[in-house]
């Protein structure tokens, strides 16, 4: 009940001392128009203008008034707007923060525009975004972008270590980083980030872990433990380092890192900081277990509960989505468009390391759909480093953090 108390008193104090830029619903502007604004995350932010103006050109009668939010800001932003309901009409939203505004009332239910518009229907999205799209069986958010992770690998070191291409399994991947890991001091086989908190998660949906609900945590299942145990055997044998050190694209450059996971923004960055790699190096599905599941994030559009200008922003929204758009913001953003057909369009299907992204997205999962989620997976990081590097026993370690996470959902 403290922390209750406290959370609502937080958001008061937001609400009283942050004075909102550009929100509070659209406006009829001077000329006759209808004005909505939007507010966009980051780098989107300052790219989605341009978007905008294109929309105004084919929209005539309506302005869209787009305001970049810095993401290290943009939690506290969203909160004031929550108490005080002075927000945006459109606001863009990481995945894993849908929950928890869902749940504070501040997301417009879309279920009853989904005849007019047929394209946020969930059967055109990837099953890990349709799961971002609903909280309590209302549709909340439209995904405008998608990303999820897959192995990045070297595949001239691979050979060498005797596979010609990317290990297929649990067992290969621990066999293959157990030979790259052998060539020497001061190299790894694989690199797992340890400060990323999906990356557990994604190893117990590969063993078959199913999260079933806030009513009864369920990470001390066999599923998860065994998952658990594979994940943390990479840091106790030294196969991953326990260590923060080298940046990893210069270590995958050099071979100390001959293998990661990571989402499709690192494509670029490999090109354009190791332009010496070329056609050293590639990517691959998850290795799987039972499945080859990985995350699926990214961020979707959804309008402010209040918004006085729902039908203006809910043509905003489909023009953002339409495959061609998503195709330019393919090319403004390298981001990865949400439609599943987009992904017949010929610069993904046959771009040979794209291409892997649209195969691995047919097996992915959105994070738990519980507004506490985010708090959870960094309680957790904390438990497996407890292990990873404390050498603490894993099975007393899940059934802690189990107590506690059913603690969270609970206050």
């Amino acid at each position: 009940m403290k922390k209750k108390t406290w959370s609502f008193l937080m958001i008061c104090v937001l609400a009283l001392s942050t004075v909102l830029a550009g929100c509070g619903g659209g406006s009829d502007s001077e000329d006759g128009k209808k004005t909505i604004t939007v507010w966009a995350m980051g780098e989107e932010g300052k790219k989605l203008s341009k978007l905008a103006d294109k929309f105004e050109k084919e929209n005539t009668d309506i302005n869209v008034k787009v305001q970049a939010i810095p993401w290290e800001t943009a939690h506290d932003k969203l909160l004031t707007a929550v108490a005080s309901k002075n927000g945006p009409d459109v606001l863009q939203l990481g995945t894993t923060w849908v929950p928890e505004f869902a749940d504070a009332g501040a997301l417009l239910d879309l279920t009853p525009y989904l005849k007019d518009y047929p394209d946020f229907k969930p059967e055109n999205y990837f099953a890990g975004s349709a799961d971002s799209m609903t909280y309590d069986d209302q549709v909340v958010g439209i995904p405008w972008y998608i990303d999820t992770r897959v192995l990045y690998y070297r595949t001239d070191l691979l050979k060498e270590a005797g596979y010609d291409k990317a290990p297929a399994t649990w067992d290969e991947m621990k066999d293959a980083a157990k030979k790259l890991n052998d060539r020497g001091d001061d190299v790894y086989g694989l690199d797992i980030d340890r400060n990323d908190q999906i990356t557990p998660f994604i190893f117990a949906w590969q063993n078959g872990y199913e999260f079933e609900g806030k009513d009864k945590m369920n990470f001390d299942s066999p599923e998860f433990k065994e998952a658990m145990e594979y994940y943390t055997s990479y840091f106790k044998e030294g196969i991953s380092p326990t260590t923060e050190g080298m940046d990893i694209v210069q270590a995958f450059k050099d071979g100390v890192k001959p293998m990661f996971f990571s989402g499709p923004w690192m494509i670029n960055i490999i090109n354009d900081q190791a332009p010496d790699l070329k056609d050293k190096w590639a990517v691959a599905v998850m290795p799987k277990k039972e499945k080859n599941t990985s995350s699926m994030g990214g961020a979707n559009f959804s309008i402010f509960h209040n918004s006085e200008n729902v039908d203006e922003s809910l043509k905003f929204i489909s023009f953002v989505n339409e495959v061609d758009t998503q195709m330019e913001w393919l090319e403004m953003s390298n981001t990865l468009p949400s439609r599943k057909e987009a992904w017949e369009e010929p610069k993904l299907k046959d771009d040979p390391l794209l291409s892997v992204f649209g195969e691995q997205l047919k097996s992915t999962k959105a994070s738990p759909q519980i507004k506490e989620f985010e708090k959870i997976a960094q309680e957790f990081l904390s438990t497996i480093e407890r292990v990873t590097v404390g050498d603490a026993d894993l099975d007393k370690e899940l059934e802690q953090f189990n107590k506690k996470a059913q603690e969270m959902v609970e206050e």
